[in-house]
C-alpha cells in the first residue's frame, strides 16, 4: 500500500528505525515506532513485551500510551505514527482509538499485519480511518527483521536475553 510520502516522513521512519535497532539490541523483536504533531515528536517507543512481561507492550502500543500521557487525552487527532512494520491487528485497534490522523510504515507483515497482509482489517466500516502510507524505506526495516530472525535461530538473541536477565 503506497500513498503518497510527505517531505518529513524519511526522517521520522529513520527515528523509528533507531527505536527498532533498540528493540532488537535488547532481544526484542526490532519494531520501532514514532509519533508526530506538527512536526514535533510527541513520543517514541519500541517492542518490549519480554522486557515488561506485556503481550500489548508493542512498539506503536508504547507509544501512543507515552503521548496521551504526555497529552494528558486519549486521543490524539492530527498526529502521525510512524512504525517500521506493518500493524497488528490490536496495534491497528489502537490507533483507530487513538483517532491517530495518519499511519506510515515500513515493511509488510506477511504473518500478523493488519493494514494489507494476512489479518487485513476492513477500515470502510470504522468509525476513524487514518490516512495509510506504506512502504516507507521497506526494505531497511524489512532488511533489520531479517537480521534479528537470522541471529535468533543461530541462538545469539537468546544468548543476549539471557545474560540480561542474570545482570538483574
Amino acid at each position: 500500500m503506497k500513498k503518497k510520502v510527505e517531505a518529513p516522513d524519511i526522517y521520522f521512519m529513520r527515528l523509528a528505525l533507531a527505536e527498532a535497532r533498540k528493540a532488537a539490541a535488547r532481544g526484542e523483536v526490532p519494531v520501532g515506532a514514532v509519533l508526530v504533531k506538527e512536526g514535533r515528536v510527541l513520543a517514541r517507543g519500541y517492542n518490549r513485551p519480554l522486557a515488561s512481561s506485556d503481550p500489548t507492550a508493542h512498539a506503536e502500543i508504547v507509544t501512543i500510551r507515552k503521548a496521551a500521557r504526555k497529552s494528558g487525552n486519549y486521543r490524539l487527532p492530527g498526529s502521525t505514527l510512524y512504525v517500521t512494520v506493518e500493524p497488528c491487528p490490536m496495534c491497528l485497534g489502537a490507533i483507530i482509538q487513538a483517532r491517530v490522523r495518519r499511519l506510515v510504515y515500513g515493511a509488510e507483515d506477511p504473518k500478523a499485519g493488519a493494514v494489507v497482509s494476512r489479518l487485513k482489517f476492513n477500515l470502510s466500516q470504522a468509525n476513524h480511518r487514518p490516512e495509510i502510507a506504506g512502504g516507507l524505506c521497506q526494505e531497511e526495516c524489512g532488511q533489520l527483521l531479517k537480521d534479528f530472525f537470522r541471529q535468533k535461530r543461530r541462538g545469539k538473541i537468546h544468548q543476549a536475553v539471557e545474560n540480561r536477565t542474570a545482570l538483574k
